[in-house]
C-alpha cells in the first residue's frame, strides 16, 4: 500500500509537471495554435456576423449575449452591469487562491457602416481575400485549411477593431484549457459596447464597481501594431476632444449671380480661420498649444530606438513630407494634434448649385497627451477664434446678432477619452516584455504612446493601476473605414501572443 501511494504521488507530480511544462516554448505554442486555428476562424466569423454599432440597443444586446455565452463556455462567471446608459459585461475566473489579478479590457462595438462603400456585399459577412495584381479578390472559405497563407486577409467590420483581438484572447483561453494549463494569476474582463462613442458610461462603471473590478493591472485588447507590423506593446494613448465650428453667412442661401460681390460667403472666412491654425510646417500656431511638453534626450533615444524608416512610412502614406511637430513619427505622437476631420458648405458634385451658402461647418478633433488637458486646448481654440474678430454665439444667431456683428461663429466641443501613459519599467511592462521575448526574441516593439485614443484613464485614475495595450492587427487594416480587415498571419500570431501572455508567470 505504501509503495502504491508513492507511485500515485509520483504520477500526480509528474502529471502536474507535464501540464505546467506545456506551452512554454514557441514550437509548443505554435503547434497548439495551429490545431485550434480552424475552429477559431469559424467562431470569429460567427462573431463578426453580428452588427455592432453602439448607437443601436438591439445590436448591443445581440453582441452582449454572444460575448456572455463565449466566456461562460470557457468557465467564466459573468455579470451584467447596468448603467444610466448602455450596459457592460463583466466576467471573471479564479485560477489561484492567492495571486495577482489582471483586468482585461475589451471593445466589442465598431464604427458605423456604409455598406455601399465596401467591396463586398455585406460588411458583416466576413470574406477571405488574397491580393492579386494590386486588387483584393475573394477566396472560397473552403480553401482555408492548415496550409493557409498568412498574407490572406479577413474583411469585415470590427475584424481588427476590435473583435479580432477579443477572439485571439478567447481562443488562447481555449488552448490553455485543452492543454490543462492554468495562468498563475486570476482574470477579470470588462467588455465595452460603446467605445467608438468615447465610452460614455465606462467612468461610471469603474467608479461604481471598484471592488468588483479591483485588480493589479489592466491589459487592453485593442489597437493596431506599429507600422513595422512587429508584435507591439503600447504603454500609453492620446486622449480625444472634438469640436464643431460653424461660421455664419446670410440668413438663407443666396443666388450667387444676384448677390455675388455683395453678400459675404462664409466659406472664405472659414478658410482663413482654418488656414491660420497651422504654419507651413504643420505646427499649430495657437499660443500655448504645446506648453508643458518636454522630451529629454533619454526620452528621444527610447522613442527613436523603435525601428522606423521615414521614407518607407511616407511612401506608404503617399506623402512627400511629414509635418514638423516632431523630428520622427514617434516624437510626433508625444504632442497634442489638431485635425479638421470634416468640412461642409452647400453641395458638390452632381448636386452643386450656384449659391452663396448660409454657413460653413468644420468638424475638428484634437488628440490629447497627459500634459495637455482637452478643456484647456479647446479654450485656447475659442480664444483664437475671438482674436480673429469673430463674435461667438450659442446656437443660431439672432437677427440682432446679424445686424451688429459682421463675423459670426459658434463653437461647441465635447471631451472624450482622457490620455494615459504608463512607465515602461513597471511590473506590468516587464511581465509583458518577458512573454513577448519568449516568443519573438527581440523582434517586438515597445511604444511609449499611440496616436489613437482608448478609454482607459478611469481605471488608472480610480483604481490606481497601470495599463498597457497588446497590439495584434496589421497597421494597414483600414479600421473605421470601408474594407476593414485583419491579416490572417496577424490573427494567428495574436493567438500565440495571448497564449504566451497567459502562460507567463506574474
Amino acid at each position: 500500500m505504501f509503495i502504491r501511494l508513492i507511485w500515485i504521488t509520483s504520477f500526480l507530480v509528474l502529471a502536474v509537471f507535464t501540464a505546467t511544462a506545456q506551452l512554454r516554448t514557441l514550437p509548443e505554442i505554435e503547434k497548439a495554435t495551429r490545431s485550434e486555428f480552424p475552429g477559431a476562424v469559424d467562431e470569429f466569423r460567427a462573431f463578426l456576423k453580428i452588427p455592432n454599432d453602439g448607437h443601436y440597443p438591439e445590436q448591443i444586446q445581440a453582441n452582449l449575449e454572444w460575448a456572455t455565452k463565449a466566456f461562460e463556455n470557457r468557465g467564466f462567471k459573468t455579470q451584467l452591469i447596468t448603467t444610466p446608459g448602455a450596459p457592460h459585461v463583466y466576467a471573471e475566473k479564479q485560477f489561484v487562491k492567492k495571486g495577482k489579478t489582471v483586468l482585461f479590457y475589451m471593445q466589442i462595438d465598431g464604427q458605423p457602416v456604409d455598406a455601399s462603400a465596401w467591396d463586398q456585399e455585406n460588411p458583416f459577412k466576413a470574406e477571405l481575400k488574397e491580393e492579386k495584381n494590386g486588387q483584393w479578390q475573394s477566396i472560397d472559405w473552403n480553401n482555408f485549411n492548415e496550409n493557409f497563407n498568412p498574407d490572406w486577409r479577413i474583411f469585415a467590420r470590427s475584424a481588427s477593431d476590435s473583435k479580432g483581438p477579443a477572439m485571439c484572447f478567447l481562443t488562447a483561453l481555449t488552448i490553455l484549457e485543452k492543454n490543462k494549463v492554468k495562468p498563475n494569476f486570476n482574470i477579470k474582463v470588462i467588455m465595452d459596447f460603446q467605445e467608438e462613442m468615447s465610452s460614455p458610461q465606462l467612468a461610471w462603471v469603474v467608479q461604481n464597481n471598484q471592488e468588483l473590478l479591483k485588480s493589479d493591472m489592466v491589459l487592453i485588447m485593442d489597437g493596431t501594431r506599429h507600422v513595422s507590423n512587429l508584435p507591439t506593446l503600447c504603454f500609453g494613448a492620446r486622449g480625444i476632444a472634438t469640436a464643431t465650428l460653424k461660421v455664419y453667412g446670410p440668413r438663407n442661401a443666396l443666388h450667387s449671380g444676384q448677390y455675388g460681390n455683395y453678400a459675404p460667403n462664409p466659406v472664405f472666412a472659414m478658410s482663413k480661420l482654418l488656414a491660420g491654425l497651422k504654419d507651413d510646417n504643420g505646427r499649430v500656431t495657437i499660443p500655448g498649444f504645446y506648453d508643458g511638453i518636454h522630451l529629454s534626450e533619454t526620452d528621444k533615444k527610447a522613442l527613436n530606438d523603435i525601428p522606423e524608416d521615414e521614407a518607407a512610412i511616407n511612401s506608404t502614406l503617399g506623402i512627400a513630407k511629414a509635418d514638423g511637430v516632431g523630428a520622427t513619427y514617434q516624437e510626433a505622437m508625444q504632442y497634442p494634434s489638431l485635425n479638421v476631420r470634416g468640412l461642409r458648405a452647400a453641395w458638390v458634385g452632381k448636386e452643386v448649385r450656384t449659391i452663396i451658402p448660409e454657413d460653413a461647418v468644420a468638424e475638428i478633433d484634437m488628440r490629447l497627451v497627459v500634459e495637455s488637458p482637452g478643456e484647456r486646448l479647446m479654450e485656447l481654440l475659442k480664444k483664437y477664434i475671438e482674436q480673429q474678430g469673430f463674435h461667438l454665439v450659442e446656437g443660431e444667431p439672432t437677427d440682432e446678432d446679424r445686424m451688429k456683428y459682421s463675423k459670426l461663429a459658434s463653437l461647441t466641443y465635447k471631451l472624450g477619452s482622457a490620455p494615459f501613459r504608463t512607465d515602461l519599467d513597471t511590473e506590468l511592462g516587464n511581465w509583458l516584455s518577458r512573454s513577448h521575448a519568449r516568443l519573438f526574441g527581440d523582434q517586438f516593439v515597445k511604444m511609449r504612446t499611440t496616436g489613437g485614443s482608448q478609454p482607459i484613464a478611469p481605471f488608472i485614475q480610480t483604481l490606481n493601476i497601470p495599463a498597457v495595450s497588446v497590439r495584434i492587427p496589421n497597421p494597414d487594416n483600414s479600421i473605421h473605414s470601408p474594407n476593414e480587415n485583419i491579416r490572417v498571419g496577424n490573427f494567428f500570431e495574436g493567438i500565440e501572443t495571448m497564449v504566451g501572455v497567459l502562460t507567463e508567470k506574474l
